[in-house]
Protein backbone atom coordinates (compact mmCIF):
# COMPACT_ATOMS: atom_id res chain seq x y z
CA UNK A 1 0.00 0.00 0.00
CA UNK A 2 1.40 3.20 -0.99
CA UNK A 3 0.16 6.18 1.10
CA UNK A 4 0.40 9.27 -0.61
CA UNK A 5 2.04 12.53 0.64
CA UNK A 6 2.00 14.61 -2.85
CA UNK A 7 2.94 18.25 -2.11
CA UNK A 8 3.12 17.88 1.82
CA UNK A 9 6.23 19.47 3.29
CA UNK A 10 8.40 16.98 5.68
CA UNK A 11 10.75 18.67 7.82
CA UNK A 12 13.05 15.66 9.43
CA UNK A 13 15.87 16.69 12.44
CA UNK A 14 18.93 14.16 12.81
CA UNK A 15 20.73 14.67 15.67
CA UNK A 16 24.45 12.41 16.88
CA UNK A 17 23.13 9.28 17.33
CA UNK A 18 24.87 5.61 15.93
CA UNK A 19 21.22 5.14 14.51
CA UNK A 20 21.39 8.69 12.30
CA UNK A 21 21.68 6.04 9.34
CA UNK A 22 18.38 5.24 9.52
CA UNK A 23 16.97 8.64 9.05
CA UNK A 24 18.47 8.18 5.71
CA UNK A 25 15.57 4.93 5.21
CA UNK A 26 12.99 7.26 6.45
CA UNK A 27 13.99 10.14 4.62
CA UNK A 28 13.69 7.55 1.08
CA UNK A 29 10.30 6.72 2.26
CA UNK A 30 8.87 10.42 2.44
CA UNK A 31 9.90 11.21 -0.87
CA UNK A 32 8.74 7.94 -2.27
CA UNK A 33 5.01 8.84 -0.85
CA UNK A 34 5.52 12.21 -2.94
CA UNK A 35 6.41 14.33 0.07
CA UNK A 36 8.94 17.75 -0.21
CA UNK A 37 11.87 16.73 2.21
CA UNK A 38 13.84 18.99 3.86
CA UNK A 39 16.51 18.20 6.26
CA UNK A 40 18.62 19.28 9.51
CA UNK A 41 21.25 18.23 11.00
CA UNK A 42 22.96 18.99 14.24
CA UNK A 43 27.33 19.35 14.23
CA UNK A 44 27.14 15.91 15.59
CA UNK A 45 24.93 14.12 13.18
CA UNK A 46 27.64 15.19 10.73
CA UNK A 47 29.81 12.88 12.33
CA UNK A 48 27.72 9.82 10.87
CA UNK A 49 25.72 10.62 8.17
CA UNK A 50 27.09 13.88 5.65
CA UNK A 51 24.62 16.28 4.59
CA UNK A 52 25.52 15.62 0.77
CA UNK A 53 23.77 12.18 1.48
CA UNK A 54 20.39 13.63 2.44
CA UNK A 55 20.54 16.22 -0.43
CA UNK A 56 21.20 13.70 -2.79
CA UNK A 57 18.48 12.07 -0.94
CA UNK A 58 15.40 14.69 -1.19
CA UNK A 59 16.72 17.39 -3.86
CA UNK A 60 16.58 19.80 -1.45
CA UNK A 61 20.18 21.67 0.16
CA UNK A 62 20.39 20.56 4.11
CA UNK A 63 20.74 23.04 6.66
CA UNK A 64 23.51 22.85 9.04
CA UNK A 65 25.63 25.40 11.47
CA UNK A 66 27.73 25.30 8.55
CA UNK A 67 24.95 25.96 5.13
CA UNK A 68 22.78 28.74 7.16
CA UNK A 69 21.83 31.19 5.08
CA UNK A 70 19.71 34.68 5.79
CA UNK A 71 19.84 35.86 1.99
CA UNK A 72 17.46 32.87 1.34
CA UNK A 73 15.45 30.89 3.52
CA UNK A 74 17.84 27.70 4.61
CA UNK A 75 17.75 28.84 8.14
CA UNK A 76 16.28 27.90 11.34
CA UNK A 77 12.88 30.57 11.05
CA UNK A 78 12.17 30.15 7.83
CA UNK A 79 12.75 26.67 6.90
CA UNK A 80 10.39 25.48 9.85
CA UNK A 81 8.08 28.41 8.33
CA UNK A 82 7.60 25.81 4.64
CA UNK A 83 7.09 22.78 6.46
CA UNK A 84 3.90 21.67 7.89
CA UNK A 85 5.66 18.76 10.33
CA UNK A 86 9.19 18.36 11.95
CA UNK A 87 10.09 14.79 12.85
CA UNK A 88 13.56 14.08 15.00
CA UNK A 89 14.88 10.96 14.61
CA UNK A 90 16.86 9.90 15.89
CA UNK A 91 16.64 12.06 18.80
CA UNK A 92 19.48 11.37 21.59
CA UNK A 93 18.70 11.76 25.32
CA UNK A 94 21.05 15.08 25.19
CA UNK A 95 18.88 16.47 22.60
CA UNK A 96 15.61 15.35 24.19
CA UNK A 97 16.46 16.86 27.80
CA UNK A 98 17.52 20.42 25.72
CA UNK A 99 14.23 20.19 24.12
CA UNK A 100 12.02 19.85 27.03
CA UNK A 101 13.88 22.89 28.51
CA UNK A 102 13.54 24.91 25.36
CA UNK A 103 17.17 24.89 25.22
CA UNK A 104 18.07 25.72 21.90
CA UNK A 105 21.92 25.71 21.58
CA UNK A 106 22.49 23.88 18.24
CA UNK A 107 20.79 24.96 14.42
CA UNK A 108 18.16 21.65 15.14
CA UNK A 109 17.00 22.91 18.63
CA UNK A 110 16.77 26.36 17.60
CA UNK A 111 14.91 25.36 14.32
CA UNK A 112 12.20 23.37 16.61
CA UNK A 113 12.02 26.13 19.38
CA UNK A 114 10.42 28.10 16.49
CA UNK A 115 8.31 25.52 14.73
CA UNK A 116 5.05 26.16 15.21
CA UNK A 117 3.31 22.90 13.72
CA UNK A 118 3.34 19.21 14.99
CA UNK A 119 6.74 18.31 16.32
CA UNK A 120 7.41 14.06 16.55
CA UNK A 121 10.31 12.74 18.37
CA UNK A 122 11.94 9.01 17.93
CA UNK A 123 14.37 8.71 21.09
CA UNK A 124 17.68 6.43 20.48
CA UNK A 125 19.99 5.94 23.30
CA UNK A 126 21.59 3.63 25.36
CA UNK A 127 18.75 2.25 28.17
CA UNK A 128 20.10 3.83 31.16
CA UNK A 129 20.48 6.96 29.48
CA UNK A 130 16.36 6.73 28.58
CA UNK A 131 15.78 5.40 31.92
CA UNK A 132 17.71 7.93 34.01
CA UNK A 133 14.96 10.06 35.69
CA UNK A 134 16.10 13.42 33.99
CA UNK A 135 15.17 11.77 30.69
CA UNK A 136 12.14 10.37 31.61
CA UNK A 137 10.98 13.61 33.03
CA UNK A 138 12.09 15.28 30.06
CA UNK A 139 9.94 12.40 28.07
CA UNK A 140 6.74 13.27 30.20
CA UNK A 141 7.07 16.83 29.47
CA UNK A 142 7.37 16.77 25.70
CA UNK A 143 4.27 14.43 26.04
CA UNK A 144 2.67 16.94 27.99
CA UNK A 145 3.22 19.70 25.71
CA UNK A 146 1.54 17.64 22.93
CA UNK A 147 5.00 16.61 21.00
CA UNK A 148 4.23 13.04 19.94
CA UNK A 149 7.04 10.05 21.00
CA UNK A 150 7.94 7.83 18.80
CA UNK A 151 8.39 4.72 21.12
CA UNK A 152 11.97 3.47 20.76
CA UNK A 153 12.59 -0.59 20.33
CA UNK A 154 13.86 -2.97 22.62
CA UNK A 155 17.00 -4.68 21.23
CA UNK A 156 20.19 -5.42 21.10
CA UNK A 157 22.15 -1.80 21.13
CA UNK A 158 25.16 -0.76 19.56
CA UNK A 159 26.90 -0.73 22.50
CA UNK A 160 26.17 -3.96 23.18
CA UNK A 161 23.52 -3.70 26.34
CA UNK A 162 20.06 -5.44 25.41
CA UNK A 163 17.09 -3.11 26.15
CA UNK A 164 14.74 -0.62 25.18
CA UNK A 165 16.70 2.88 23.21
CA UNK A 166 16.79 1.91 19.41
CA UNK A 167 15.33 3.64 17.01
CA UNK A 168 11.99 2.93 15.71
CA UNK A 169 11.94 1.25 12.27
CA UNK A 170 11.76 4.20 9.71
CA UNK A 171 8.68 2.41 8.60
CA UNK A 172 6.88 3.39 11.98
CA UNK A 173 8.21 6.48 11.84
CA UNK A 174 6.94 7.25 8.19
CA UNK A 175 3.61 5.82 9.54
CA UNK A 176 3.51 8.56 12.72
CA UNK A 177 4.86 11.07 11.05
CA UNK A 178 2.05 10.34 8.08
CA UNK A 179 -0.57 10.47 10.38
CA UNK A 180 0.23 14.06 11.82
CA UNK A 181 -0.55 15.49 8.13
CA UNK A 182 -3.36 13.07 7.37
CA UNK A 183 -5.35 12.99 10.60
CA UNK A 184 -8.65 15.07 10.30
CA UNK A 185 -11.07 16.04 13.26
CA UNK A 186 -13.93 13.66 12.14
CA UNK A 187 -12.06 10.50 12.79
CA UNK A 188 -9.69 11.84 15.79
CA UNK A 189 -9.72 10.07 18.37
CA UNK A 190 -12.92 8.06 17.24
CA UNK A 191 -12.68 4.14 18.24
CA UNK A 192 -13.58 1.91 15.30
CA UNK A 193 -13.45 -2.03 14.86
CA UNK A 194 -12.26 -3.75 11.66
CA UNK A 195 -12.81 -7.03 11.07
CA UNK A 196 -10.79 -8.78 8.09
CA UNK A 197 -9.43 -11.93 6.35
CA UNK A 198 -11.31 -15.23 6.20
CA UNK A 199 -12.10 -17.31 8.78
CA UNK A 200 -10.51 -20.88 9.08
CA UNK A 201 -13.08 -23.52 10.80
CA UNK A 202 -11.13 -26.60 11.85
CA UNK A 203 -11.67 -30.42 10.58
CA UNK A 204 -8.73 -31.78 12.46
CA UNK A 205 -5.36 -30.56 13.76
CA UNK A 206 -3.81 -29.74 10.33
CA UNK A 207 -6.80 -29.50 7.96
CA UNK A 208 -9.37 -26.77 7.62
CA UNK A 209 -12.00 -25.10 5.71
CA UNK A 210 -11.72 -21.48 4.57
CA UNK A 211 -12.14 -18.87 1.42
CA UNK A 212 -10.03 -16.79 -0.92
CA UNK A 213 -10.36 -14.16 1.28
CA UNK A 214 -6.61 -12.17 1.66
CA UNK A 215 -7.26 -9.91 4.35
CA UNK A 216 -6.11 -6.70 1.96
CA UNK A 217 -9.30 -4.50 1.81
CA UNK A 218 -9.58 -5.04 5.53
CA UNK A 219 -6.09 -4.14 6.12
CA UNK A 220 -6.26 -0.82 4.18
CA UNK A 221 -9.10 0.16 6.05
CA UNK A 222 -7.49 -0.47 9.21
CA UNK A 223 -4.60 1.76 7.73
CA UNK A 224 -6.35 4.35 6.61
CA UNK A 225 -8.87 5.18 9.54
CA UNK A 226 -5.31 5.10 11.47
CA UNK A 227 -3.95 7.75 8.97
CA UNK A 228 -6.58 9.77 10.13
CA UNK A 229 -6.32 9.78 13.51
CA UNK A 230 -8.84 6.84 14.95
CA UNK A 231 -8.20 4.27 17.61
CA UNK A 232 -8.22 1.29 16.19
CA UNK A 233 -8.92 -2.69 16.82
CA UNK A 234 -8.29 -4.67 14.02
CA UNK A 235 -9.07 -8.09 14.25
CA UNK A 236 -7.82 -10.39 11.62
CA UNK A 237 -7.03 -14.21 10.32
CA UNK A 238 -4.41 -12.71 8.32
CA UNK A 239 -1.02 -11.40 8.68
CA UNK A 240 -0.39 -8.21 10.07
CA UNK A 241 2.75 -7.37 8.15
CA UNK A 242 3.81 -3.72 7.13
CA UNK A 243 0.59 -2.13 9.59
CA UNK A 244 1.21 0.47 11.86
CA UNK A 245 2.61 -0.61 14.95
CA UNK A 246 0.07 1.39 16.64
CA UNK A 247 -2.95 -0.02 15.79
CA UNK A 248 -3.91 -2.68 18.39
CA UNK A 249 -4.29 -5.84 16.21
CA UNK A 250 -6.03 -8.81 17.23
CA UNK A 251 -5.18 -12.45 15.46
CA UNK A 252 -8.72 -14.83 15.21
CA UNK A 253 -8.81 -17.93 13.59
CA UNK A 254 -12.85 -18.95 13.67
CA UNK A 255 -16.48 -17.70 13.05
CA UNK A 256 -17.16 -18.01 16.68
CA UNK A 257 -13.27 -16.53 17.35
CA UNK A 258 -14.01 -14.01 15.59
CA UNK A 259 -17.60 -13.36 16.76
CA UNK A 260 -16.59 -13.12 20.85
CA UNK A 261 -13.57 -11.10 19.62
CA UNK A 262 -16.11 -8.56 17.62
CA UNK A 263 -18.48 -8.19 20.76
CA UNK A 264 -16.23 -7.79 23.31
CA UNK A 265 -14.03 -4.67 20.79
CA UNK A 266 -17.79 -3.21 20.12
CA UNK A 267 -18.31 -3.36 24.03
CA UNK A 268 -15.51 -1.48 24.55
CA UNK A 269 -16.02 0.86 21.51
CA UNK A 270 -19.07 1.82 23.01
CA UNK A 271 -17.72 2.86 25.75
CA UNK A 272 -16.29 6.24 23.61
CA UNK A 273 -13.18 8.19 23.62
CA UNK A 274 -13.09 12.51 24.22
CA UNK A 275 -11.89 14.36 21.75
CA UNK A 276 -9.19 16.59 23.30
CA UNK A 277 -11.07 19.42 22.72
CA UNK A 278 -13.78 17.97 24.79
CA UNK A 279 -11.64 16.90 27.99
CA UNK A 280 -9.97 20.54 28.04
CA UNK A 281 -13.47 22.30 27.94
CA UNK A 282 -14.75 23.37 31.21
CA UNK A 283 -18.58 23.39 29.72
CA UNK A 284 -20.09 19.66 30.56
CA UNK A 285 -21.95 20.21 27.01
CA UNK A 286 -18.66 19.57 25.46
CA UNK A 287 -18.80 16.69 27.04
CA UNK A 288 -19.72 14.52 24.12
CA UNK A 289 -18.35 11.02 23.07
CA UNK A 290 -17.48 10.17 19.64
CA UNK A 291 -20.11 7.57 18.19
CA UNK A 292 -18.35 4.57 17.18
CA UNK A 293 -17.64 2.35 13.72
CA UNK A 294 -17.66 -1.45 12.58
CA UNK A 295 -16.20 -1.98 9.57
CA UNK A 296 -17.14 -5.43 8.83
CA UNK A 297 -14.68 -6.89 6.02
CA UNK A 298 -13.96 -10.28 7.47
CA UNK A 299 -15.17 -13.09 5.32
CA UNK A 300 -16.59 -15.31 7.75
CA UNK A 301 -17.49 -19.29 6.94
CA UNK A 302 -21.07 -19.84 6.59
CA UNK A 303 -20.39 -23.66 7.64
CA UNK A 304 -17.66 -25.88 9.81
CA UNK A 305 -17.05 -29.28 10.77
CA UNK A 306 -19.87 -30.65 13.13
CA UNK A 307 -17.24 -32.77 14.70
CA UNK A 308 -13.60 -31.42 14.48
CA UNK A 309 -11.17 -33.94 15.15
CA UNK A 310 -8.26 -34.10 17.35
CA UNK A 311 -4.73 -35.46 15.95
CA UNK A 312 -4.88 -35.72 12.07
CA UNK A 313 -7.07 -38.02 10.33
CA UNK A 314 -5.36 -40.83 8.57
CA UNK A 315 -6.23 -41.40 5.08
CA UNK A 316 -6.07 -44.84 4.65
CA UNK A 317 -8.45 -44.70 7.78
CA UNK A 318 -11.11 -42.29 6.12
CA UNK A 319 -11.00 -44.60 2.79
CA UNK A 320 -11.16 -43.59 -0.61
CA UNK A 321 -14.80 -41.27 0.06
CA UNK A 322 -14.68 -38.93 2.88
CA UNK A 323 -17.94 -37.23 3.73
CA UNK A 324 -17.70 -34.40 5.80
CA UNK A 325 -20.77 -33.26 7.82
CA UNK A 326 -21.33 -29.23 8.36
CA UNK A 327 -23.28 -27.07 10.34
CA UNK A 328 -23.85 -23.17 9.96
CA UNK A 329 -21.58 -20.96 11.46
CA UNK A 330 -23.06 -17.48 14.30
CA UNK A 331 -23.81 -15.08 11.69
CA UNK A 332 -21.91 -12.00 13.71
CA UNK A 333 -23.64 -9.18 11.90
CA UNK A 334 -27.28 -10.52 12.78
CA UNK A 335 -25.95 -11.84 16.67
CA UNK A 336 -24.27 -8.20 17.51
CA UNK A 337 -25.87 -5.26 19.47
CA UNK A 338 -25.44 -2.76 17.39
CA UNK A 339 -27.15 0.28 19.08
CA UNK A 340 -25.07 3.47 19.39
CA UNK A 341 -22.67 2.17 17.10
CA UNK A 342 -22.48 2.86 13.10
CA UNK A 343 -21.81 -0.38 10.87
CA UNK A 344 -20.56 -0.95 7.57
CA UNK A 345 -20.63 -4.26 6.19
CA UNK A 346 -18.59 -5.61 2.80
CA UNK A 347 -21.00 -8.14 0.18
CA UNK A 348 -18.84 -9.58 -1.89
CA UNK A 349 -20.82 -11.52 -5.32
CA UNK A 350 -20.27 -12.71 -8.11
CA UNK A 351 -24.16 -12.65 -9.68
CA UNK A 352 -23.72 -9.63 -12.31
CA UNK A 353 -27.39 -9.84 -12.07
CA UNK A 354 -28.59 -9.37 -8.90
CA UNK A 355 -25.35 -8.90 -7.03
CA UNK A 356 -26.15 -5.53 -6.17
CA UNK A 357 -29.81 -6.44 -4.96
CA UNK A 358 -28.42 -8.70 -2.68
CA UNK A 359 -26.36 -6.47 -1.45
CA UNK A 360 -29.15 -3.64 -0.64
CA UNK A 361 -30.80 -6.34 0.62
CA UNK A 362 -28.18 -6.55 3.73
CA UNK A 363 -29.11 -3.23 5.05
CA UNK A 364 -32.30 -4.38 6.29
CA UNK A 365 -31.78 -7.94 6.28
CA UNK A 366 -29.11 -7.54 8.88
CA UNK A 367 -29.27 -4.45 9.92
CA UNK A 368 -26.41 -2.16 9.30
CA UNK A 369 -26.32 1.36 8.35
CA UNK A 370 -24.58 0.80 5.13
CA UNK A 371 -22.85 -2.34 2.31
CA UNK A 372 -19.76 -2.01 0.41
CA UNK A 373 -20.65 -4.09 -2.13
CA UNK A 374 -17.68 -5.57 -4.50
CA UNK A 375 -18.80 -7.46 -7.81
CA UNK A 376 -15.99 -9.94 -8.51
CA UNK A 377 -15.48 -11.80 -11.86
CA UNK A 378 -14.31 -15.49 -10.72
CA UNK A 379 -11.76 -16.78 -7.83
CA UNK A 380 -8.64 -15.35 -9.44
CA UNK A 381 -10.39 -11.07 -8.42
CA UNK A 382 -9.44 -12.52 -4.73
CA UNK A 383 -6.27 -11.43 -3.31
CA UNK A 384 -5.65 -8.57 -5.77
CA UNK A 385 -4.50 -5.42 -4.74
CA UNK A 386 -7.22 -3.14 -6.51
CA UNK A 387 -11.19 -3.10 -6.02
CA UNK A 388 -13.77 -1.80 -7.35
CA UNK A 389 -16.70 -0.73 -4.84
CA UNK A 390 -20.06 0.82 -4.76
CA UNK A 391 -21.01 2.49 -1.34
CA UNK A 392 -24.69 1.34 -0.77
CA UNK A 393 -27.04 3.28 2.02
CA UNK A 394 -30.82 3.40 2.36
CA UNK A 395 -30.75 6.86 0.70
CA UNK A 396 -28.05 6.07 -2.46
CA UNK A 397 -25.33 4.27 -4.17
CA UNK A 398 -22.31 6.01 -4.77
CA UNK A 399 -19.90 4.42 -6.83
CA UNK A 400 -16.57 5.14 -5.71
CA UNK A 401 -14.85 3.40 -8.87
CA UNK A 402 -12.08 1.23 -9.71
CA UNK A 403 -8.64 1.97 -7.53
CA UNK A 404 -5.83 0.46 -5.08
CA UNK A 405 -7.76 -0.29 -2.11
CA UNK A 406 -6.19 2.20 0.21
CA UNK A 407 -7.63 4.59 -2.27
CA UNK A 408 -11.01 3.41 -1.95
CA UNK A 409 -10.60 2.66 1.75
CA UNK A 410 -9.67 6.27 1.86
CA UNK A 411 -13.03 6.69 -0.05
CA UNK A 412 -15.39 4.61 2.23
CA UNK A 413 -14.12 6.78 5.07
CA UNK A 414 -15.21 10.08 3.66
CA UNK A 415 -19.17 8.09 2.36
CA UNK A 416 -19.00 7.00 5.99
CA UNK A 417 -19.10 10.31 7.64
CA UNK A 418 -22.58 10.74 7.25
CA UNK A 419 -23.25 7.66 9.40
CA UNK A 420 -22.67 9.45 12.35
CA UNK A 421 -25.00 11.62 14.21
CA UNK A 422 -21.88 13.74 16.47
Amino acid sequence: MQIDLTGRKVLLGVTGSISAYKACDAARLFVKAGADVHVVMTPSAERFVSALTFEALTRNPVLTEKSESWSGTLNHIDLGKQCEVFVIAPATANSINKLSKGIADNILLQTALAFKGPLLVAPAANTQMLKNHYTEGSIKMLKVNDIEIIEPQSKLLACGDTGNGALAEPEEIFFQTARALLREPFWTDRRVVVTGGGTREKIDEVRFLSNYSSGKMAKAMATALYLRGADVCYLTTADTDALPQSIYTIAVEDAEEMLDYTQDAVRVAKKGVMSKASMNSSDPRMLIQKRPFLFMAAAVSDYKPKFPQKGKLKKGALGKEWSLELTETPDILVSLNKDGISTVAFKAEMDAQNGFENARALLDKKEVDAVCYNLLQDSSSFGSDENEITFITKEKAVPLGKADKLTLAQKILDEAKVLADD
